[in-house]
């Protein structure tokens, strides 16, 4: 069989879509995950990425967590947090948020950065308080490389949500994992049609977010 016969065979069988083991709850965690991971990071990430490229300072110390968060092997951080504190969904998300947070951190400081200083110092000039300037003078203008970093960041949590099977917890991971264990490469392919399918609707939904939340202005200059 090839793979478009695995994936036409794993979506036309109903017991996939029922039960426990159906699509509709599998996705349902893995969607749990991403978003619970990305609102973590985007916790994280924004604020200190909004300040320190408001203020220009910072900037190699950024680069440093974001090369050492992306240095850290995730499925590995998976195990480490597993061996200290036991199965649970917060050892999910720490690698996965350590895994999030220097896209998000990262591009929201270079975001500050490349704003023209020249609308930045006008509004100084106007009297404007420094939260004044940053939230109504350079935010708007950074909003979609802000929201580009949200989306790299989304991404790459759909696409590794799949280690919280290896911890025995749900998502899109398990057809992956179980499918493995038992040799069903239906159900592996399928699984992974799923994250696929998953990734590009991050992809749908971020497009729809620009389109929605950036000035016109914004995004034509962009």
């Amino acid at each position: 069989m090839n793979i478009l016969n695995f994936i036409n065979a794993f979506f036309s069988d109903s017991a996939h879509w029922q039960g426990y083991d159906g699509i509709p709850t599998r996705l349902g965690e893995h969607v749990q995950y991403t978003l619970e991971a990305l609102a973590i990071a985007a916790a994280i990430g924004l604020p200190v990425g909004l300040v320190t490229g408001h203020y220009g300072r910072g900037g190699n110390a950024l680069a440093f967590i974001a090369v050492a968060g992306r240095a850290l092997p995730t499925f590995g951080l998976l195990v480490l947090m597993t061996l200290s504190l036991g199965f649970g969904l917060i050892n999910v998300m720490i690698p996965l948020v350590v895994l999030a947070v220097p896209p998000i951190l990262v591009t929201t400081y270079e975001a500050m950065r490349s704003v023209d200083p020249a609308p930045v110092d006008a509004a100084r000039g106007m009297g404007m308080h420094e939260v004044e300037v940053l939230f109504r003078v350079e935010l708007p203008v950074a909003l979609p490389l802000i929201l580009g970093g949200l989306r790299s960041a989304a991404i790459q949590i759909v696409s590794t949500a799949t280690i919280a099977a290896y911890v025995s917890l749900g998502g899109l991971g398990r057809y992956i994992v179980d499918g493995l264990y038992q040799r069903n490469y239906e159900k592996v392919v399928g699984g992974a049609a799923l994250v696929a399918l998953m990734a590009l609707g991050t992809l749908a939904l971020f497009w729809g977010i620009t389109r929605l939340t950036v000035s016109r202005g914004v995004l034509r200059s962009n």
